[in-house]
């Protein structure tokens, strides 16, 4: 099977659009062809050259799309089945047989090394010798089709708006999952969502969905802080010039319940902790390495941790937010801004420049 795919040659460099050429499906990979995919932050890392992976590379892992051909050890799925792609675990080791598989003990070699665990890598440039790596989070979706595995494929109903649904792979499924899995928030929790991106905006909305009976979004961007009132903030926060951990603690008088920090910056944490209500807890997706002064304030049955996927089991998970969605109860279309796939220089710009929220690329057609 030959295919169309945006290939990441070099650091902070544009897109190169190439051939590439991928084996059978294999044990219990499936072949999906690609309808759309989000474009994450963590794309944009590794892009950068802040997460370290092998060059060149097809990256993407927002993929959405129909699944074209199966493995002959796939049992679940079927050609013509509509899937959303999520993050790839090994299913064998402790953490996945406890149904923890964001926390796999293979997660970096499954998702970062551009190979499927084996070593194999499944696709290659036609008529070249030249390597191209692949099996980004067990997908590699930038590109018109994507070997994926049986347990990152996860079948959704073929009435939902397939192009909208890539992000519940990883951006929406960790901010939500973050707010009812992780923290297992409660109805009439006091919730602080630090940073307001598709990341931040998931734990948003699903605050809200859970029944929070104060949601506090912070951010420096003025839309987006009215995008988040208007999809359920109950008050929002500009940092620059705010005492966050001050006003927070106004706000709720005891403090917050959950803090959820999509930002990653030691100064916020240091906020994340000034906010907290006694017992309260932080939860991070990402974080600057100097963060040893806000953790030493710790007290009172505060807690930190860090959140990877939301917690989520896709399989699980991902048709429960369809299903909201579909209820007008996650309604992640207000986040979504659609590109041309041979846009994609110019939605990876806009993102950085948080012109959008999410940017989701579209390659083909559901049908």
């Amino acid at each position: 099977m030959r295919a169309k795919a945006a290939v990441t040659r070099a650091l902070s460099e544009p897109f190169f659009m190439e051939e590439i050429e991928f084996d059978e499906p294999a044990g219990d990979e499936v072949l999906v062809r690609i309808v759309a995919t989000g474009i994450c932050q963590t794309d944009a890392h590794v892009r950068n050259g802040h997460i370290p992976v092998p060059l060149p590379i097809v990256l993407g892992h927002e993929g959405a799309g129909v699944v074209e051909c199966v493995g002959p050890d796939v049992t679940m799925l079927h050609p013509g089945d509509h899937v959303v792609l999520s993050y790839l675990s090994c299913g064998h080791c402790p953490q996945c047989l406890r149904a923890h598989g964001a926390y796999c003990s293979h997660a970096l070699a499954a998702n970062f090394s551009g190979a499927r665990l084996d070593g194999t890598r499944g696709l290659r440039r036609p008529d070249s010798d030249e390597p191209v790596f692949g099996h980004f989070f067990g997908q590699s979706s930038f590109a018109t089709y994507a070997l994926a595995s049986e347990r990152n494929a996860v079948k959704v109903d073929k009435d939902a708006p397939l192009d909208l649904l890539g992000p519940l792979g990883c951006s929406l499924q960790t901010g939500a999952g973050a707010i009812l899995n992780s923290f297992a928030s409660r109805p009439g929790a006091t919730v602080a969502i630090l940073g307001v991106g598709a990341v931040g905006f998931g734990a948003l909305m699903a605050a809200r969905l859970v029944g929070a009976s104060t949601i506090i979004a912070v951010d420096i961007n003025p839309q987006r802080l009215k995008l988040a009132e208007e999809l359920g903030a109950t008050h929002t926060l500009d940092p620059r010039g705010t005492d966050v951990g001050a006003a927070i603690k106004n706000i709720t008088r005891t403090g917050a319940a959950y803090v959820f920090d999509t930002t990653g910056r030691a100064d916020m944490l240091d906020h994340a902790v000034a906010s907290l209500a006694p017992m309260g807890r932080i939860g991070l997706v990402a974080s600057e390495s100097d963060t040893k002064v806000a953790v030493a304030k710790l007290a009172f049955g505060m807690s930190v941790s860090g959140i990877v996927q939301g917690d989520a089991i896709s399989q699980i998970f991902i048709p429960t937010l369809v299903q909201h969605y579909r209820a007008g109860r996650f309604p992640i279309d207000r986040l979504v801004r659609f590109y041309d796939f041979d846009d994609i220089d110019t939605a990876f710009e806009d993102a950085a420049r948080g012109r959008v929220i999410k940017p989701v690329l579209r390659i083909a057609a559901a049908s």
